[in-house]
């Protein structure tokens, strides 16, 4: 092996690569694959996926794609993170969630948490989960002094405050040890509760208690920003980051409206955002978090070291699914080592069985293990701002910022936060961005393993004991799996009332080598929605119509190539209609022999992008009619 003179570079021996020789090899490929002839940026652009919020990914990132400098780790703008040595130290803080209103089984699972890697508990207190007297209880045998505690109380969080100040006088407790937040959030609230009446004199009280944090417990924050509720109602990253600074600047204002300098407002102030699957605009959601609320602190008048946003990251209830909960674990690490790498402060990642009731202690010990594999196996933590200097990273990050900067211009130019929120506009807002997600998940085109995709009908369900009821009447809460869930849960109803599932007819026409791929297609379309499947094999018509009677099903899919589909499609339909089909469906695209096909009895096409949602619940209608008759 030959080693090059010091200082000449590696690459120095080959020829320079230029942006337009990739784009002509893109044009090949592109036309190799039957697309489109396309020259130059329309080849690039043909390989862009658009994103939320108007940004999009590209294929290709080069040095000319970097956005202004981003500053160093702990210093403004803090895009790189909020602390020179980022995580390296000790890791960020592992806090997980407890909502159960049982005293005894939430000091149990606390313990454990504590024990067992977790840094701080959040407690969710009063109606939606542990009643706040039993906040003692729940916390035997925690040392406050080491562990931060951050509460969940709602409208109660002055009652919560008063008991946890309790706490730490007759634990003896100093001031200066204590840490955490008391969890106001009287915006938040509104958001969820749709009640604009209380606002007000909450936001006094949180003020209040800030000032007391402020002149006596120097580790304890009063106020979070927690923009779960306008991500859990389908908020764009866009659409969340904006409705938080808009939040942190109506409490900044409150709060030196008090008395309380910038810096000194700007210390009681915790922001609370959701991490999900999608690795890298969950990286950038972080990062352009604190770049934006650090514009916020300059213009405010603060110190720049008072300007670093303090995040808590929470892995998405959104991506959470019902049915075969399991995939959640894939999720919820991948949301996990985002929002690490993104440069969060605390993580709490939701159990896997959180979309079906109180998680059980496995299920909190998988949530606190993915933190320790991910910090103490992986070393996630061990590199400060391991994203920092990926050219598309820093794109993202920068173009995502500036979105999410109009969004939070468009909330001020309505009065702030408070006044959108009562006038209905950010919920419109909201609700228009996830009809337009729904619509991509109605057609897969954003898939959830285990549920649109790859659904498994016997798996057998979890039980556990239902959470406490959320406060609702406001922004609405949804995931992503829900529709689908629906069909689901009305299959498993039919399967209890008549001892079988909704069942559809495959008529797979030809060898496996012809229609497995439309087979399985097919097979994974339906079963999505509850519906089983059988399938027979062959050509002949008349022995597709005498499985097709022998079955016992209601409905018919054909399923093959498109050459056999011009051989034998017509005669296979005809034969199922004239065997008591009562909707024969075709997988795939008609093209030209679309009326044809009809005159012989196909009623319907089903294929990749079409609305499975609105497939499934018209073939459920009718399976389940046709067996209550």
């Amino acid at each position: 092996m030959t080693v090059p003179p010091e200082g000449l570079p590696l690459a120095a021996e080959f020829p320079a690569a230029h942006r337009e020789q990739w784009q002509h090899l893109v044009e090949s490929v592109l036309r190799k694959s039957g697309a489109q002839p396309a020259d130059g940026e329309a080849a690039e652009q043909a390989l862009t996926t658009a994103l939320q919020d108007g940004l999009s990914a590209r294929p290709l990132y080069t040095a000319e794609d970097a956005p202004a400098e981003p500053g160093y780790p702990g210093f403004p703008p803090f895009v790189r993170g909020g602390r020179p040595q980022g995580s390296a130290v000790a890791g960020w803080d592992v806090r997980q969630r407890h909502a159960d209103p049982d005293p005894r089984r939430t000091n149990e699972a606390v313990l454990a948490d504590l024990e067992n890697g977790g840094g701080s508990l959040w407690l969710e207190l009063g109606g939606a989960g542990l009643p706040i007297a039993a906040l003692p209880e729940a916390l035997t045998g925690v040392y406050l002094d080491l562990a931060g505690v951050v509460l969940d109380a709602g409208p109660e969080f002055t009652d919560a405050a008063e008991q946890l100040f309790k706490l730490y006088e007759e634990r003896e407790v100093s001031p200066g040890a204590a840490a955490g937040n008391l969890g106001a959030d009287p915006l938040g609230l509104q958001a969820r509760t749709g009640d604009t009446g209380r606002t007000d004199a909450l936001i006094a009280e949180a003020t209040a208690l800030a000032a007391r944090c402020a002149d006596g417990y120097p580790g304890l924050r009063a106020l979070t920003v927690d923009a779960l509720p306008y991500h859990e109602a389908g908020a764009s990253p866009a659409q969340e980051l904006g409705c938080s600074l808009a939040t942190g600047v109506a409490y900044l204002r409150a709060l030196t409206a008090a008395g309380l300098s910038v810096d000194a407002a700007l210390g009681q102030l915790e922001f609370r955002y959701a991490a999900d699957a999608d690795q890298f605009l969950t990286i950038a959601k972080f990062r352009a978090a604190r770049r934006l609320w650090a514009r916020v602190a300059e213009v405010s008048g603060a110190t720049p070291d008072a300007s670093a946003q303090r995040q808590h990251a929470v892995t998405s209830a959104v991506m959470m699914t019902a049915r075969d909960p399991w995939v959640n674990m894939l999720r919820t690490t991948v949301a996990c080592l985002a929002a690490g790498v993104g440069g969060a402060d605390a993580v709490s990642v939701q159990p896997f069985d959180g979309a079906v009731g109180l998680p059980d202690a496995f299920a909190r010990r998988i949530a606190r293990n993915t933190q320790s594999i991910l910090l103490e196996e992986s070393h996630l933590a061990r590199v400060i701002d391991p994203a920092g200097g990926s050219w598309y990273v820093e794109q993202l990050t920068d173009e995502l910022a500036h979105a999410a900067w109009a969004w939070f211009q468009e909330i001020e130019r309505a009065g702030g936060q408070q006044a959108a929120l009562a006038s209905g506009s950010v919920g419109e807002r909201i609700a228009a961005t996830w009809a337009e997600r729904s619509v991509k998940l109605a057609k897969r085109r954003e898939p959830v393993t285990g549920v649109s995709e790859f659904p498994n009908l016997g798996e057998q369900p979890l039980v556990r004991e239902p959470a406490p009821a959320a406060p609702g009447g406001g922004l609405p809460r949804v995931r992503r799996a829900e529709a689908y869930e629906a069909l689901r849960d009305r299959s498993d109803a039919h399967l209890a009332a008549t001892g079988a599932r909704p069942t559809l007819f495959l008529a797979s026409i030809g060898t496996a080598a012809a229609h497995t791929a439309r087979t399985t297609f097919a097979a994974n379309l339906f079963q999505a929605g509850g519906i089983a499947t059988t399938s027979v094999e062959g050509t002949d018509p008349a022995a597709f119509a005498e499985a097709f009677s022998a079955s016992g099903a209601s409905v018919a899919c054909l399923c093959s190539s498109d050459a056999l589909y011009g051989e034998h499609a017509e005669a296979v339909a005809a034969a199922l209609k004239a065997a008591g089909a009562r909707r024969v469906l075709l997988a795939g695209r008609p093209g030209e022999q679309r009326e044809a096909y009809l005159a012989a009895g196909v009623d319907e096409f089903v294929f990749a992008g079409g609305d499975a949602v609105a497939v499934l619940s018209s073939l459920l209608d009718e399976i389940i009619e046709i067996g209550a008759v």
